[in-house]
C-alpha cells in the first residue's frame, strides 16, 4: 500500500435510503499481530476500515502484541520514531518504525521460544519470518501487510480499507461514555480494543482453545492474545474461534 493508492474512506460513503450507513461496517485501529478480538471484527463485519488519521497512542496494539509464554504473558513492542516528546500529535500513518534494540531478532526469538513446540509453529514459520527480516519504513504499512498475510493464513477474505479522513468518536450519553454504534450506523471499536482498560464488547466472548503451556503446566486459559497464539495452536481451525 502507498500514498498513490485510492480507497473509499468512511468520509465519502453513500448513505442508505434511510439516511444511515450500512450497519455492517466496523472501524478499528491498526494493529501489530492484533488480538483475536480484532480479527473477529474483520471476519464478522461486511466491511472494516482501519484508521489512518487518528493520533498515535503509545502502549496500544498499534505497535504491541501479547503472546503466551511458560511464565504467563509477554508483550512484544515495536520501537517507533516520530512521536513528539513535547506533546505534539503524530498521525498513525506517519509513525516510522525504529531499528533500535534489534527488536526484529528479539521478537522472532520470543515467538520461537514461546511457540516452538506448538502444533503449527513450523507450518507457518516460513510465512511469518519475512516480517522479522525485511524493513518497513512506516508502522501502518507494516501492519497492513501483516493483516493481509494473517487473513490469508486464516483463510478469510475481509473487505478492508484504510480510512481517508478522521471521524471523531461519539458519546453515548451526557456522562461522556463512548458509544460503539455511531449515529451513522458504523460500529466503532477504536477505543474498545486496547491492552489497558478495554471497553466492554458484548459481541466478543473469548472461546477457550488449546494453548501449549496451558496443557503442560495446567495454567488457566489466557484469553484474547495475539492472533498468532490462536494460529500456532489451532492451525486451520483457528477461524472457528473468530
Amino acid at each position: 500500500m502507498n500514498e498513490q493508492e485510492t480507497h473509499t474512506g468512511l468520509g465519502n460513503q453513500t448513505p442508505s435510503p434511510c439516511g444511515r450507513l450500512d450497519e455492517n461496517i466496523a472501524l478499528v485501529t491498526t494493529t501489530y499481530f492484533g488480538p483475536i478480538q480484532w480479527y473477529q471484527k474483520l471476519n464478522r463485519y461486511k466491511t472494516c476500515y482501519i484508521e489512518r488519521y487518528d493520533n498515535f497512542v503509545k502502549q496500544t496494539y498499534r505497535n504491541r502484541c501479547v503472546i503466551a509464554t511458560a511464565n504467563g504473558t509477554q508483550k512484544l513492542t515495536i520501537p517507533v520514531e516520530g512521536t513528539d516528546e513535547k506533546g505534539g500529535k503524530i498521525l498513525d500513518r506517519d509513525i516510522r518504525i525504529s531499528d533500535h534494540g534489534n527488536w526484529r531478532h528479539l521478537h522472532w526469538n520470543a515467538l520461537s521460544s514461546a511457540y516452538g513446540e506448538s502444533p503449527f509453529f513450523e507450518f507457518y514459520a516460513d510465512d511469518l519470518r519475512p516480517f522479522f527480516e525485511r524493513r518497513w519504513t512506516y508502522l501502518y504499512d507494516f501492519n497492513w501487510e501483516i493483516t493481509l498475510k494473517i487473513c490469508e493464513l486464516l483463510d478469510i477474505q475481509p473487505d478492508i480499507h484504510p480510512t481517508t479522513n478522521y471521524l471523531p468518536e461519539e458519546k453515548s450519553d451526557e456522562s461522556g461514555n463512548l458509544s460503539f454504534l455511531r449515529s451513522d450506523g458504523t460500529a466503532d471499536f477504536r477505543s474498545a480494543i486496547r491492552p489497558k482498560r478495554p471497553l466492554p464488547d458484548p459481541s466478543f466472548e473469548p472461546q477457550p482453545y488449546y494453548q501449549v503451556f496451558r496443557q503442560k503446566k495446567e495454567q488457566a486459559f489466557l484469553p484474547n492474545l495475539s492472533i498468532l497464539d490462536l494460529l500456532f495452536n489451532e492451525g486451520n481451525e483457528a477461524v472457528l474461534y473468530l
